[in-house]
């Protein structure tokens, strides 16, 4: 099992936070209107908060300290009447504010979703299932995390902030200064903690992200861990990956606690100056006990959205680590762009065809171009490790094609280049005399169909892992089941086609999924077949069923079989051996028999001949 460090991603940004938020807009645009109605809001917030210390101070100065009761129901209806407006508005604010953050979380993973599914097949070999499931779940909700905590709200908390600063300064210049003097102090927290928490929030996502893709292989593989008794390793793995998430939290901790703390004491602080400072003025009679109050409660009005923006900061932090992850991911070119000039072949350029392959494949002979033709691929999936050296094969249409030999001798990443499900580095892949790469990646796929060894099955009813969703595909369910024989068990079915599949497809056997496999490439119609291993691991009482199924399925179709067990594969057209990435033979079952090559080896290991 993977664990630990091995699926470590880079965690260094490179993008400012402006970049991040400028690309994050275009996701918010569309709402712009409840935007637009929060931020008129705002001023109006900001007005009900800065009005009731002023109306304590008239209370105060005007009615309480003079002894005038008069008027002063007046001052406290309208005192409640400024409340109740500011819970409405701050309603409204919310819930706008909150939906917003939904919409946009949903059209962020839509996006993400749709652009994970065009990514090369090669990106997932780099990256962990958990990983990339990170980047759509739990990275997408810390966006949703800053709209609820309010991200538009810090234009009122800046509106709150100039509005008291303004009033206290009019109201009194002397005690303004004194309760400023902390200010300094407290841009420099700010700006000490920025950087700090920002990398604790890579940290935090790097290891979710490697939690996430141990939980994935290990669900995944539960059965293996527990008919081997590694149950206690694998959660010894657990734990460690799970205290290296705790641990990447701990500095989150220490530096969100930190900077609340400091400004509490700061607060705390501007009070104690204002009691000291003012204290002593009202003593003297130069300042009235209202404003005293007043300032009291501005300054605690003051340092409220701040204590918020010290929340919202961490917030914000996680939210630009998300989006660095996010917007990287976007960033991934994917693999449905046609190459305009794949180093196309020259006109008239000669093809070189194997002695074995001539007269067989009609090249030469003046005919149309072969429907399949790889000539000189070579191919790695790592670099100095090549699975193809200068492949070359040509298939003609209607021809059944079989490709054997050893285990990672490239037969599998045949037809992984067939469907471009990774794109050569040499040579060229030519259906009908074009390049693959030059066509569209949807039109090639929809060419050919491949059959893999572990059949894949989705959660849903037997049609629609038949047709998978697809209109024209759908409207041939039932004639592709009977065509491969799938229908003898479908029909048994208490719901026929409508029987639900569960998770993997666990409630059919191997055998049925594989004939549901073999019923969806017949479904979707393609000119070109391809089985990889299809049969590997069907039981002997199950390959009967089998065979039937892809005799069926091949008709009237160009196939390329892959096949350890070469019974199946005896009355193929021709039958091409690999070996260490090259061809090194080719023939009928009969021929290659009495060449007495690599194929008669192998044959004669399987069939226990000497």
């Amino acid at each position: 099992m993977h664990h630990g460090g091995i699926y470590e991603e880079e965690i260094a940004g490179k993008a400012y936070d402006w970049e991040l938020l400028k690309r994050f807009t275009r996701y918010v645009l569309p709402y712009r209107l409840s935007i637009i109605v929060v931020v008129l809001i705002l001023p109006l917030l900001a007005a009900c908060r800065l009005a009731q210390p002023w109306i304590i101070k008239l209370a105060i100065d005007g009615h309480i300290t003079t002894g005038k009761l008069a008027g002063l129901e007046n001052i406290a209806l309208a005192f409640l009447g400024i409340l109740l407006c500011e819970s409405f508005l701050s309603f409204v604010e919310v819930y706008l504010l909150q939906s917003v953050g939904q919409r946009v979380m949903s059209d962020m993973r839509a996006d993400l979703y749709r652009h994970v599914m065009q990514l090369p097949v090669a990106w997932f070999d780099r990256v962990p299932t958990g990983s990339a499931v990170t980047r759509l779940t739990s990275d997408v909700e810390v966006l949703g995390e800053m709209f609820a905590s309010g991200i538009i709200t810090i234009i009122g908390d800046i509106l709150l902030l100039i509005g008291i600063i303004s009033v206290m300064l009019w109201m009194n210049l002397k005690l303004s200064l004194v309760t400023f003097s902390v200010l300094p102090v407290l841009l420099y927290v700010a700006y000490t903690f920025r950087r700090r928490m920002r990398q604790s929030f890579r940290e935090v996502r790097a290891r979710l992200g490697n939690l996430n893709a141990f939980l994935n292989e290990c669900i995944s593989g539960i059965s293996i861990i527990q008919m081997f008794n590694r149950e206690r390793d694998e959660e010894r793995r657990f734990s460690e990956l799970n205290a290296s998430y705790r641990d990447a939290n701990m500095p989150v901790i220490f530096w969100d606690a930190s900077l609340y703390a400091l400004v509490e004491a700061l607060s705390s602080i501007a009070v104690a100056l204002i009691i000291w400072y003012g204290g002593g003025e009202v003593v003297k009679g130069v300042l009235t006990f209202g404003v005293l109050v007043a300032f009291i409660q501005y300054i605690e009005k003051f340092f409220a959205p701040i204590r918020d923006l010290s929340a919202k900061y961490s917030v914000m932090q996680g939210a630009m680590a998300s989006l660095e992850r996010i917007f990287a991911l976007l960033d991934t070119p994917t693999s449905s762009v046609p190459h305009p000039h794949p180093n196309p072949p020259l006109e008239g350029e000669g093809i070189s065809v194997p002695l074995l392959q001539r007269g067989r494949s009609g090249v030469g002979r003046g005919c149309s171009p072969p429907l399949i033709e790889f000539r000189d691929v070579s191919f790695s999936y790592q670099d100095g490790n090549d699975i193809l050296r200068g492949f070359s094969l040509t298939v003609q249409r209607g021809e059944r094609i079989a490709l054997v030999g050893e285990s990672g001798g490239g037969k599998t990443t045949i037809t992984r280049l067939l469907t471009r499900l990774y794109d050569i580095e040499q040579g060229h892949i030519l259906l009908q005399g074009k390049d693959i790469r030059t066509l569209e990646l949807a039109e090639v796929r929809r060419r050919v169909g491949v059959v893999l060894q572990d059949p894949c099955l989705f959660a849903g009813t037997v049609e629609f892992n038949i047709c998978l969703g697809d209109e024209d595909a759908l409207i041939r369910v039932q004639q592709a089941a009977k065509s491969v024989g799938a229908d003898r068990f479908i029909d048994q079915l208490s719901r026929g086609y409508e029987e639900e599949v569960r998770e993997r497809g666990s409630n059919f056997s191997v055998g049925e999924k594989q004939l549901i496999s073999f019923a969806r490439a017949v479904a979707f119609d393609p000119e070109i077949l391809v089985l990889d291993e299809a049969t590997a691991s069907i039981d002997s009482a199950s390959e009967q069923m089998i065979q039937e199924g892809i005799k069926g399925m091949m008709e009237g179709r160009t196939s390329l079989v892959i096949a350890h067990r070469l019974s199946t594969i005896q009355d193929a057209d021709r039958i091409i051996t690999i070996q260490n990435g090259r061809k090194i033979e080719e023939g009928t079952h009969g021929e290659l028999l009495r060449a007495g090559g690599a194929y008669f080896r192998l044959h004669q290991l399987q069939f226990n001949r000497t």
